[in-house]
């Protein structure tokens, strides 16, 4: 298979409708959607009343913060109240998490998903505290949106001209478009505190946090220590123009060895270096 034929190979495209779900966000629908069914169908059921996770699992100011139960800035992103409220969070991540992963890779895709969530908690108990949104304590916060919300805001940072049909309404609207009308519903309800003040407040956190990291992620990835063992031969048997084939073994080691960290870890993961050794190879393919 030539070097161009790789589907992992090249600058990044901007995403695309219909495209297959990824691994993590695999594992992520099927706890959430699991984890719901579970809480309510089967273990509230038995034990007759509220669902024990649910109840045992959300996040509040008191609990998490006040009581040390930190383990709630990670488990109430596993937990939703209602039907409806987990159809419309799968529908989300099924559409946004995917792009996210592949221009990630899944390990740092997962630490962007859950820290975008954290976002959310954290931001909803600064604004508690600054007495924006009304202060309870004892509020309990459950879903999957503020994770879900950075990445929406990761794909706008991405392709802010990609254009995106609605539902409901049915319009076309650009990423960009998008991202600042549910911001802006979002900013208007935590001002004024209206419905769902407090889990607006968790979806701004959540998209603050997605939009820092995505400036801060070409920062926080650690340069490469990608080692290339190259053919030794003795000084003897060498000649000013190593044969061809010696040359291909030496470049398709490291070839190899780039595009397996790009299925890895993703294209953004590369160096300078790296990326200039693959586009010299493609132009070799020529």
């Amino acid at each position: 298979m030539a070097l161009a034929d790789r589907d992992y190979y090249g600058e990044p495209e901007p995403p695309r409708t219909g495209s297959r779900l990824t691994p993590v966000v695999k594992i992520l629908l099927v706890l959430n959607i699991g984890i719901f069914i579970l809480d309510y169908l089967i273990l509230a059921s038995a034990m007759g009343g509220k669902p024990p996770l649910l109840v045992n699992g959300y996040f509040s100011i008191k609990s998490a913060i006040f009581e040390g139960r930190v383990w709630e800035f990670i488990t109430f992103q596993f937990l939703h109240g209602s039907f409806l409220h987990i159809l419309l969070n799968s529908v989300g991540l099924f559409i946004f998490g995917p792009w996210m992963e592949r221009h990630f890779g899944p390990r740092f895709f997962l630490i962007y998903y859950l820290i975008c969530g954290v976002g959310g908690a954290v931001f909803y108990t600064l604004i508690s505290y600054l007495g924006i949104i009304p202060w309870v304590p004892t509020q309990a916060l459950v879903g999957a949106s503020a994770g879900i919300y950075g990445c929406v805001i990761g794909v706008a940072v991405l392709a802010p001209n990609l254009r995106v049909q609605l539902l409901f309404p049915p319009i076309e609207l650009t990423m960009r478009q998008l991202c600042i009308g549910i911001l802006g519903i979002a900013t208007v309800k935590v001002l004024f505190n209206l419905s769902n003040a407090g889990g607006e407040a968790g979806h701004l956190g959540g998209a603050i946090a997605g939009f820092l990291l995505m400036r801060l992620a070409p920062v926080l990835r650690r340069p490469s220590k990608l080692s290339i063992h190259r053919p030794q031969y003795p000084r003897r048997f060498e000649s000013k123009l190593s044969p061809r084939s010696e040359l291909k073994l030496s470049e398709n080691e490291e070839v190899d060895a780039i595009l397996e960290k790009i299925s890895e870890e993703g294209f953004q993961s590369l160096t300078d270096e790296e990326k200039e050794i693959l586009k010299k190879a493609a132009e070799d393919k020529d």
